[in-house]
């Protein structure tokens, strides 16, 4: 949050940024003296997104910023600045275009992330000077996206079962939750055996981690995340390309990990439940083979037709395990499919659920947070594309066609019709640079799913 600060009343330390566009370019150069007006001339200044000037007073001091920003994107319209402009404490114009500025400090404070475990950060941000209220309703929100993205960006060796599981238990302590593990063949003996299955391979012990928060009389809420701390695809082996980036396949993990944060923090009347699947799908002679059958949790029985499949089968066994203690609602993020992102792109996740009122409310939430989703749906005949000769289903099929649904109609088989669920399909990765979306980790969906939430259970 270093890059967000409180603004005291009566501040003239901070310097002011007025955001302005096109539109608005000459009302705002009125307000300038006829040397700052000259400036903006020389240097050919005309207010388009993205660029900024500087403009000094009479003695040479900074004095001002002039933003050049897209009005309709609030969000990223400051973002890039944290990390461009001179070191010092800055806060937005009263005269700004920006018709949402605490979305714009969003931004601000998004942007200004640097990863800097393994590096020192390269210059401290500017800072943004806001209102007390403003601050306190973003920490939360700033923080929780910077626990994403850090959880997501370090390697395996510094994140593997083991971390996520030291993760959720720093929660615990720190929210007074209370922490419980199965590792290794104790998943056999407590039935999680698609969770061991996949796991079983790899030197470091797959595991279920369950956190527990709340007073037993409010609603239960489930909150699972897919924990596949690096996928090398198993004996169905990934390509050296598609394996490159398999440490953020515990990216499910990271986001239900943040907002199980957030719903802690902000007391939020729940009994909560927080899942985590902790696995490596990793390659030796103990290794889950096509071709085999594991009887689930649930008691049905999966044919393996694809050892890279493998995400919806350790999500299934936390699915049936939420399922079992009869929750209000259960919601599960993942790192799924390569045809989520094929069908919607890496900004959007893909969102199921089998209500469409919950769908409803969630996507509004996200519209209003700006963390935009996506549904796709439930097409039940599509069931018939995991069809096994052998088994009740198997956890994929020989078509590449809806490979997000069909992801996702497996793991509903493991929900109850007669509970709420929705399933979040998201990518949880920037490929490059953008306004407040720095390369690598992030998370999508967590704010719209807390906003949701909140209504949900704070009426």
């Amino acid at each position: 949050m270093s890059a967000l600060i409180e603004r005291k009343s009566g501040d003239r330390q901070s310097i002011a940024i007025e955001t302005v566009d096109a539109a608005h370019f000459t009302a705002s150069k009125r307000r300038l003296t006829a040397a700052q007006r000259r400036w903006l001339s020389d240097t050919g200044f005309e207010a388009a997104p993205g660029t900024f000037a500087l403009l000094s007073d009479a003695n040479g001091k900074l004095a001002r910023v002039l933003a050049g920003v897209d009005a309709t994107d609030a969000l990223s319209a400051v973002a890039h600045l944290p990390r461009l402009l001179p070191e010092g404490n800055y806060h937005l114009a009263a005269e700004g275009v920006l018709a949402d500025p605490l979305q714009a400090a969003l931004g601000w404070a998004l942007g200004a992330y640097e990863f800097t475990r393994y590096r020192k950060a390269k210059r401290a941000p500017a800072k943004l000077a806001i209102a007390a209220t403003d601050l306190q309703t973003l920490a939360p929100l700033v923080e929780a996206t910077a626990h994403v993205r850090d959880l997501v960006n370090t390697p395996t060796e510094d994140m593997g079962p083991k971390q996520l599981a030291e993760a959720v238990n720093q929660l615990g302590k720190t929210y007074k939750g209370k922490v419980r593990e199965w590792v290794g063949d104790e998943l056999l003996k407590a039935n999680f055996p698609t969770i061991h299955a996949v796991g079983r391979a790899s030197h470091r012990s797959p595991r279920l981690i369950e956190l527990t928060w709340g007073k037993t009389e409010h609603p239960k809420l489930a909150v699972i995340g897919k924990g596949v701390c690096f996928d090398t695809g198993g004996l169905d082996l990934k390509p050296a390309d598609g394996m490159r980036w398999m440490k953020k396949d515990m990216g499910g993990a990271a986001h239900a990990i943040a907002l199980a944060r957030l719903i802690m923090e902000a007391k939020l009347p729940v009994r909560l439940t927080l899942l985590i699947p902790a696995v490596e799908n990793a390659v030796s002679g103990n290794a889950l083979r096509p071709g085999e059958v594991v009887i689930t949790r649930a008691g049905h029985s999966v044919e393996i037709d694809n050892t890279d499949a493998e995400g919806r089968l350790v999500l299934c066994d936390a699915l049936a395990y939420a399922s079992e203690q009869q929750p209000d609602l259960i919601v599960d993020f993942a790192t799924l499919t390569g045809a989520a992102r094929v069908a919607l792109g890496p900004d959007l996740p893909a969102l199921f659920a089998n209500r469409d009122e919950l769908a409803d409310n969630v996507l509004a939430a996200g519209r209003d947070v700006n963390d935009p989703l996506w549904r796709l749906p439930l097409w039940r005949p599509y069931r018939k594309m995991l069809d096994s000769y052998l088994a009740d289903f198997a956890n994929a099929g020989p078509s590449r066609h809806a490979g997000a649904i069909t992801a996702a109609l497996y793991l509903e088989r493991f929900v109850p019709e007669s509970t709420a669920w929705m399933h979040l399909d998201t990518y949880a990765w920037n490929d490059a640079d953008r306004p407040g979306r720095p390369r690598g980790g992030e998370a999508m969906g967590v704010r719209a799913f807390f906003a949701f939430l909140q209504r949900r259970y704070l009426r």
